[in-house]
């Protein structure tokens, strides 16, 4: 599925559309200029399934797996989840602010959530990534470029060190950056 642009609400054309509603308002006048690459599985280190989605759309079966007990009150969502074959889902448009960083900061700012947009790449810290989800983000970040001044691309351990790992030692920034190089 080819990407296309991004509208004044930062809905991205070729992205699969399934709302969220865990996010907010921006701060006015607030730029984005920051992507952070998550990874996440449920249950933790399962791929496929609905569990993701349903977790960032607060619809989650809590008693479809006794790990999700521990996400009861957990809201959180990102914009974007990539899944393993490099299918591409918005949750939330890059307009609004989604709850994917939560206590951070990057280069002394506060609230990374503010100028961010989260992208979820369905993984573990120790597990490989797929070819077509390093594609498929570089993909992305081209696309999210031609609207928004960003000018880092982080793992959520870089703004929440000490509390976050991830994407994990498992994610090759080299293959991600030459994935990139082949699409610029």
């Amino acid at each position: 599925m080819e990407l296309g642009p991004l509208d004044e609400e930062g809905v991205l054309a070729g992205a699969l559309q399934v709302p969220s509603t865990n996010c907010d308002e921006r701060p006015a006048d607030e730029a984005v200029r920051l992507l952070v690459v998550h990874n996440i599985s449920l249950p933790p280190g399962q791929f496929g399934g609905e569990a993701i989605v349903r977790l960032f759309t607060g619809t989650l079966d809590l008693a479809a797996h006794p790990y999700y007990e521990t996400l009861r009150d957990l809201k959180v969502s990102a914009h974007f989840l990539v899944r393993r074959e490099g299918e591409l889902i918005q949750l939330v448009p890059c307009a609004k602010r989604a709850w994917h960083a939560g206590s951070s900061s990057w280069r002394g700012r506060e609230r990374c959530n503010d100028f961010s947009v989260g992208v979820e790449l369905e993984g573990a810290d120790d597990r490989a990534y797929s070819d077509p989800q390093y594609s498929r983000l570089a993909e992305l970040l081209v696309a999210l470029r031609r609207r928004y001044p960003i000018v880092d691309v982080v793992g959520h351990i870089d703004i929440a060190p000490g509390r976050k790992t991830d994407p994990g030692p498992a994610f090759d920034w080299g293959h991600f950056r030459e994935s990139l190089a082949r699409i610029q």
